[in-house]
């Protein structure tokens, strides 16, 4: 039986000065002995594969939790009680994913961190959200993101934009005109309504989707979404966040849907027949997602997306598993 030898806690892990590949693999399997030793749900779930710090030497080694528990099970590391729970967006009657933060000021190290490390300070920007859907609900990690970034950008201009569309097509203008970065941040959906109604030339502005429909539109293809946006908002690329409720962490794109992680996480593409083996470079397969910023939550996700790694550990995000393609690893969820 495994016996637990390390003497480090979650404040003495500190992932956000990883500077290369073997740091990432040895702080991973760092963080890995962590979780599985104060985790309980995550520890079950090794347990069932056999796995456990004795055996696991690699990241390749390491289970990736389902996505799923975040629905069915409290999925927390340490024994700190969160202060906050953000939830995700789901249809009537289907079950929402719960993820207990119990240290904001991580979430707020890694998303201010990233943002700068990508985009540089924000404080040079004004930031204008174009996020209806996220701001009709309650407990949004992405809105308590963007209101963060609004704050610090310190611009009088910054704010959300519900439906008021004209009022965010004259205020573009003018911000844009005047010379200064302009950062649009908005939900597929919001953006292509804006794109169809008005036809801009911007210079100085960049557009960002964060994805997903949300039922309020057909499902378009990434190549299709960004050509109807670049031709609305008259931009050369259209920029893209990839996050999700259960992290702590966001990757980005600054065009053609390639995005790039900080240092601190990173994508693996899984075989979609055989979610214990990994895909090589170029071909498709499951997203499984290492967030070491998730340190008190599980830093190990295998998600319902589907994707593809480039080179360099960029990334390009697919489309998602039908309910009937999910195979595998699943083995405490129902």
């Amino acid at each position: 039986m495994f016996t637990f030898t390390s003497e480090f806690t979650m404040k003495s892990i500190s992932v956000f000065g990883i500077k290369n590949e073997s740091e990432f693999e040895a702080k991973a399997l760092e963080v890995f002995e962590f979780q599985y030793r104060d985790n309980s749900v995550y520890r079950e779930f090794c347990s069932y594969l056999g796995k456990n710090p004795e055996n696991v030497h690699e990241i390749q080694e390491i289970p990736f939790l389902p996505i799923e528990f975040f629905k069915s099970k409290t999925v927390l590391t340490g024994h700190n009680q969160p202060q906050i729970s953000f939830s995700s967006s789901g249809t009537t009657g289907n079950q929402t994913s719960l993820h207990h933060v119990t240290d904001l000021d991580v979430y707020k190290q890694s998303y201010l961190k990233a943002f700068e490390h990508f985009y540089g300070n924000i404080r040079d920007y004004c930031v204008l959200a174009l996020l209806p859907s996220y701001l009709e609900r309650e407990g949004s990690s992405l809105i308590y993101m963007v209101d963060e970034l609004i704050k610090k950008s310190r611009h009088t201009e910054s704010g959300f934009y519900l439906d008021e569309i004209d009022s965010l097509k004259n205020k573009l203008l003018q911000l844009d005109a005047s010379g200064g970065k302009i950062l649009l941040i908005g939900v597929s959906f919001a953006l292509l309504d804006f794109a169809e109604k008005y036809s801009l030339e911007l210079k100085n502005t960049i557009v960002m989707e964060t994805g997903g429909m949300k039922g309020k539109r057909k499902e378009m293809i990434r190549a299709e979404l960004h050509q109807a946006l670049k031709k609305g908002f008259g931009v050369d690329e259209i920029h893209s966040e990839y996050g999700m409720t259960e992290l702590l962490s966001q990757a980005y794109s600054a065009g053609k849907g390639v995005f790039q992680t900080p240092q601190w996480m990173k994508v693996l593409i899984r075989d979609t027949e055989d979610p214990l083996s990994f895909q090589k470079t170029g071909k498709t397969g499951g997203i499984n997602v290492i967030d070491l910023a998730n340190i008190n939550s599980c830093s190990f996700i295998a998600t319902q997306d589907l994707g593809k790694l480039h080179q360099d550990n960029r990334f390009e995000v697919l489309g998602r598993f039908d309910h009937s393609d999910v195979r595998g690893c699943n083995l405490m969820v129902l």
